[in-house]
């Protein structure tokens, strides 16, 4: 957060930056609030408000936005436990049930320019989710990575594998669920009442890509997630044997983003999406 301007009518009395364009805020009136600048927040702002689904996981109410400026509300800190885990999996549940109109539906008034993290993401819709994953969600981020020379074309190639396979290597049909979007662990936050989750890059998708997420970079009793999920909302067969597969959408938008750092973790997903 840059300069002293109010927010949200008030004076500020001190900031202190989060990360990612956000800062936590105290104001004059004594509220503390979480302020982040940036394109995505307007896409933010209707991400969260599609996320408050009663019974789902909790999100920070939007205070206010205006412009590329979004105020929520702040959410103190906590410590992961076992209990917050099996309720978050529950509330993952009941979110995912709410559903979306279709595989990449944006949430309502949503502007078109989507985004997941600093990348941009269209929320172009499709029926069938093999084909969308292929073309919406892979493709684009697999050519800007190819096109840097990020990845090397033999790299590549192993990944357009995985998309020509798709249909086979999919699993059982599901309709589409409301996803956060970007679950990975920094955006669930644990506070004293349980787990809380922000930054969501939401859209209509496969309920195991979020699941994936979750388990790409480490989560505090993870186990413990999957477990209460699994049993509030069964899970098809063989879903942990996709998780690699909906991890190449998360791990090619990294790549995108940062760099070669992150080939080796993509060509490795692809691989073992294959059966390899």
């Amino acid at each position: 957060m840059t300069g002293t301007a109010p927010v949200l009518g008030r004076a500020v009395r001190r900031s202190a930056p989060l990360g990612g364009g956000a800062a936590r805020v105290e104001l004059a009136d004594g509220r503390t609030v979480v302020v982040k600048d940036g394109p995505s927040a307007a896409a933010e702002a209707a991400g969260l408000a599609w996320l408050a689904v009663r019974g789902g996981p909790r999100v920070p109410e939007v205070l206010g936005r205006d412009g590329d400026r979004l105020v929520t509300a702040h959410v103190p800190a906590g410590r992961p436990s076992a209990e917050a885990a099996a309720e978050l999996g529950r509330r993952l549940a009941v979110l995912h049930g709410a559903g979306a109109p279709a595989f990449g539906a944006g949430p309502p008034d949503a502007p078109d320019a989507a985004w997941i993290g600093r990348a941009p993401m269209t929320n172009v819709t499709g029926r069938d989710w093999a084909p969308w994953y292929a073309e919406q969600r892979m493709r684009p981020y697999l050519r800007t990575a190819r096109d840097a020379g990020d990845l090397t074309g033999a790299e590549a190639a192993v990944v357009e594998q995985v998309r020509a396979r798709l249909p086979e290597l999919a699993g059982p049909p599901e309709p589409p669920s409301r996803l956060h979007g970007d679950l990975w662990n920094g955006n669930v936050l644990w506070a004293p009442d349980g787990a809380w989750l922000i930054d969501p890059a939401a859209h209509g998708g496969h309920r195991e890509t979020d699941l994936a997420m979750l388990a790409l970079f480490g989560c505090p009793h993870l186990a413990t997630v999957l477990a209460a999920y699994d049993e509030a909302a069964p899970l098809a067969a063989g879903w942990r044997d996709r998780v690699p597969l909906h991890q190449l959408f998360p791990l090619l938008v990294h790549v995108a983003l940062f760099g070669r750092g992150y080939a080796g973790q993509v060509v490795a997903a692809a691989r073992a999406a294959l059966g390899g």
